[in-house]
């Protein structure tokens, strides 16, 4: 097949080709973002799936236009002067970090040809990022499970022993000892829950939800699941948010525990301030979440680290509370899988804010 047979300049245009129909055809027809290109780099065709993996794609461009990724361009460029194959592992970080396997694969039609320069380059990305999260939260999963079970499963069994020996006879101290195994087991339970949903969030930071969900009915539930926590503590919530509907992109279920984790923890920590704000609002094409305490507030140092795993403020104030110290980090990262942004305001004496912008849904 002669260079002209499958593909033929436009008038005008320079570089631009218009690519033969059957191939066109044959790389929109794989499963997998693919590429087709001249041996020097210049796109001749594209498929959905790489359209949606790299943006728009402009036929007769070089491929470094679209993709920022050193080492597969260089891969691209041997490839298209020796005509051997490659193999390049990557990582995309916009909008959030992904990885990849790009096979660059030299196309000759003249089935005898082995080597030099081919008649086409196919560049095939294969995506890893599910495959390589799913290592990450079993290897993540075992190191945190294992290390943070290690005091609890210590307590519970140093009461059993206690049970089993001097306390076998004494009702009050029996009592007393189960007591605290019941709420050592609860605690277990509520870590293991978290470690579960903190694993599934990141497994699938890199899909954005799709869906159509109205924050102000998301708002109003999680304030009325909420009241009869509220109502123990002696602590009001004020909720003001507008009566139309704030529509953004997301998972409703992810949603709730996001904003129930924030408003839960404004209950739990500034209860002496005995009032939680809870704000929604529009502004500047963005829908404007904010929960807000009275209580003690956070120093400076820690409001960094907060949405760390595990990262406590007052370790012992945590534990007395029930927390597992991965609200935050759960909130961090259904923040990020909704393309939305957390921010933190605080001073010592004077409460502590916490807000997220999302991006409203225009569909």
């Amino acid at each position: 097949m002669s260079d002209s047979s499958y593909y033929t300049a436009l008038p005008g245009e320079g570089l631009e080709r218009q690519l033969d129909p059957r191939l066109s055809a044959l790389v929109e027809a794989y499963p997998e973002p693919a590429l087709l290109l001249n041996p020097g780099g210049i796109v001749l065709g594209a498929n959905a799936a790489a359209r949606a993996m790299l943006g728009q794609i402009r036929l007769g461009a070089p491929v470094s236009l679209m993709l920022r990724a050193p080492d597969v361009l260089e891969a691209v460029r041997e490839a298209g002067a020796s005509g051997a194959a490659r193999l390049v592992a990557f990582n995309l970080r916009v909008p959030v970090e992904r990885s990849y396997e790009a096979h660059i694969l030299p196309v000759r039609f003249d089935r005898e040809a082995k080597s030099g320069v081919p008649d086409l380059v196919m560049l095939v990305f294969r995506d890893l990022t599910q495959a390589m999260r799913v290592d990450q939260m079993r290897a993540d999963f075992v190191a945190n499970a294992s290390h943070e079970l290690r005091t609890p499963l210590a307590s519970v069994t140093g009461f059993i022993d206690t049970l089993r020996g001097s306390a076998r006879d004494d009702p009050a101290m029996r009592e007393k000892f189960l007591n605290i195994m019941s709420e050592q087991a609860r605690r277990m339970s509520r870590l293991i829950d978290d470690l579960l949903s903190l694993s599934r969030i990141e497994m699938n930071v890199h899909r954005p939800p799709e869906a159509a969900i109205d924050l102000v009915s998301i708002v109003a539930h999680v304030r009325d699941s909420l009241s009869p926590l509220a109502r123990d503590r002696k602590v009001e919530i004020a909720l003001d948010a507008p009566a139309s509907p704030v529509l953004v992109r997301g998972d409703r279920d992810e949603l709730i525990r996001l904003i129930e984790n924030l408003v839960e923890n404004a209950l739990k920590y500034g209860a002496n301030g005995k009032r939680v704000e809870i704000g929604l609002r529009v502004d500047s094409g963005e829908g404007v979440l904010s929960v807000r305490d009275f209580g003690p507030g956070i120093a400076p140092e820690h409001l960094p680290r907060l949405t760390e795993r595990f990262y406590r403020v007052d370790v012992a104030q945590s534990r007395e509370q029930g927390g597992t110290g991965l609200g935050l980090a759960i909130v961090k990262h259904i923040v990020a899988r909704h393309r939305a942004r957390l921010s933190i305001e605080s001073e010592p004496g004077k409460g502590a804010k916490f807000s997220v912008r999302f991006p409203l849904s225009t569909g």
